[in-house]
């Protein structure tokens, strides 16, 4: 027998170890139900700022393309969409309800059946592409086309969302009448599409040339789409053709410019990025391949994407390069290159994607919402492009980062974004654009994509529900479309996160360039083997692997620059200080 105090020490010490473990149990489930309730806080908040951009787009601007929340008017943009000097408008147009095609996914992650269901029963008894409208054929296939396709597939599917009889493919019929309209811009000698067709006469005489690598090569996935709920493969032809086109105007850098001419097949600006007006370019060549199964988008990605580690990217952020030449041109921050992160997701370079995420954050925390252009070189806001037009792609790339890491983290970068937006764009009449962000003076337009992306992601981030043992691809307007076996002769041998897309688990997964930690002279082999790694004489790495830092002490030596390389606002090693 143990001596009685002993035993006494003995007991004490046992319920004392009871006590901190019910106590720590119970605070771990404490956070659990915390982070639960805050979860449905935030769902419900994103639930209520798309109804408030929803209801009042139908209250004030129905069936016309888009809201003006601060005149509670409406705007025909369909025909305005990147046409600056709104030359050819249409006459007697009453627009082609564009806010509520762009909405019709998202009442469906939303759970509205009911909404899902009068939204397309109206479209298939009203809209009609018979109009005489100059149209953007990059913004009406990515906005229309693919709003479209994928509500029919979500019509079709085997949910049961819609009263039976009610639907009989209405919205197919209407995306192909869409589609044959479409063809007559790729009856150019270079298979490349022109930027603009009429709806009604096709492309017009002495209609521009120009036009921007995101502008044809990125229609494959709309474009595929439709060949395979059609059958007729005229539609994936034009775009692969465009897609293949393209490909073969790359430098032997395996870089691309940002404009060129469709007719002559030449380039007109060689400085490129990942931002506007290449940015989806890189988007659907890694989806296109998840999406269809083709080895030969694969090919392009991968070879494309090591360019860009190559030549754009310094620490977390990506500058601007000649393609011919791989020298740096512009050292910007666009917010189109918020996308970049959600992308490096799906090809599993997290610890890449979550540096660049963080530096886009600080970058909206400091400003409260992601101006279009930062000069990163002089740490200024650029003088003309200093809006926010409600652009989801931080919210976008925030949910890709949550999906894939499940850090709570991304849920706090969420709900700062929702606040900002609440706080800065909300007005009575919808959410409203921000024309400068260093005064917060508003604008009067509510675009579309706030309802198809920005408040689409942002749900999402809080409540995944419609992902559940799904397995979609959103395309660049959110727009889900389901990866389907049936589409490909098989899934694609990558690495996709858990709940997001899954893979066969036979198959081998392949490393992407950036874990492979691919060198500038090195290139990636079909077996995702790379040659032998040479850093330079000069190279001193980072302190952490992760590039974080508190002090310049933690940052080393560029390997490709020798420069110093030193520690950012939001605590990552790179290039900041000298940029030239």
């Amino acid at each position: 027998m143990l001596p009685r105090e002993s035993t006494f020490g003995f007991r004490t010490r046992v319920h004392l170890f009871l006590l901190i473990s019910f106590t720590i149990f119970n605070l771990a489930h404490c956070e659990l139900d915390f982070r639960a309730t805050k979860k449905r806080y935030m769902r419900e908040k994103v639930r209520k700022m798309f109804y408030h951009a929803y209801d009042n787009y139908l209250t004030h601007a129905f069936p016309h393309d888009e809201l003006k929340p601060l005149s509670k008017t409406f705007t025909d943009s369909l025909s305005e969409l990147g046409n600056l000097k709104l030359e050819h408008l249409p006459q007697n147009y009453n627009g082609s309800a564009l806010t509520l095609i762009e909405s019709l996914s998202s009442l469906v992650v939303l759970g509205n059946n009911t909404e899902f269901e009068r939204a397309v029963l109206w479209l298939s008894e009203n809209l009609s592409f018979d109009v005489d409208a100059r149209i953007s054929l990059f913004e009406c296939n990515i906005r229309v086309l693919g709003g479209l396709v994928s509500a029919h597939i979500l019509a079709t599917d085997s949910s049961n969302r819609l009263v039976q009889g009610k639907y009989k493919n209405q919205l197919l019929t209407l995306a192909e009448d869409l589609g044959q309209r479409f063809l007559c811009a790729f009856d150019t000698p270079t298979g490349l599409p022109y930027a603009w067709i009429n709806l009604k006469y096709g492309v017009m005489e002495n209609e521009t040339t120009e036009t921007s690598t995101s502008g044809c090569g990125s229609l494959i996935l709309e474009m595929g789409a439709l060949s395979r709920l059609t059958g007729d493969p005229r539609y994936e032809a034009a775009a692969l053709c465009a897609l293949r086109k393209l490909w073969s105007m790359r430098s032997p850098l395996d870089l691309l410019g940002t404009t060129l001419d469709v007719v002559k097949g030449e380039w007109i600006e060689y400085s490129s990025g990942i931002g506007a007006g290449v940015d989806s370019f890189y988007e659907y060549l890694i989806k296109a391949h998840i999406l269809f199964g083709r080895e030969e988008y694969w090919d392009m990605f991968c070879s494309a994407y090591v360019a860009v580690q190559k030549y754009f990217r310094h620490g977390p952020w990506y500058h601007e390069a000649d393609m011919r030449t791989g020298k740096a041109t512009y050292w910007q921050l666009t917010s189109l290159q918020a996308f970049w992160p959600g992308l490096q997701v799906l090809v599993g370079d997290i610890l890449a994607a979550n540096s660049s995420h963080r530096e886009f954050f600080h970058v909206w925390e400091r400003f409260g919402v992601l101006p279009e252009r930062y000069l990163l070189d002089r740490e200024i806001l650029h003088p003309t492009e200093k809006y926010y037009p409600l652009r989801p792609e931080l919210a976008e790339s925030t949910f890709y980062l949550y999906q894939a890491t499940k850090d709570p983290w991304y849920m706090e970068v969420g709900e700062s974004i929702i606040n900002s937006l609440n706080l800065y764009t909300k007005v009575e009449g919808g959410f409203a654009s921000i024309k400068d962000v260093t005064t917060m003076q508003l604008e009067d337009h509510q675009h579309s994509f706030f309802l198809a992306e920005t408040c689409k992601y942002l749900y999402l981030l809080f409540d995944d529900s419609f992902l559940v043992d799904q397995n979609y691809i959103f395309t660049t307007e959110g727009h889900p479309l389901p990866v389907l076996s049936a589409w490909h002769e098989r899934l694609p041998e990558i690495f996709i996160p858990r709940n997001w897309n899954s893979v066969k688990r036979n198959q081998a997964k392949r490393a992407s360039s950036m874990s492979l930690q691919v060198c500038p002279a090195s290139t990636l082999s079909r077996g995702g083997s790379i040659a032998h790694c040479v850093e330079s004489a000069c190279h001193v790495p980072d302190a952490r692997a992760d590039h974080g830092c508190t002090s310049e002490e933690e940052c080393g030596i560029d390997s490709t620059s020798c420069r110093q390389r030193t520690c950012s606002i939001a605590g990552y090693c790179g290039l900041w200080l000298l940029i030239s």
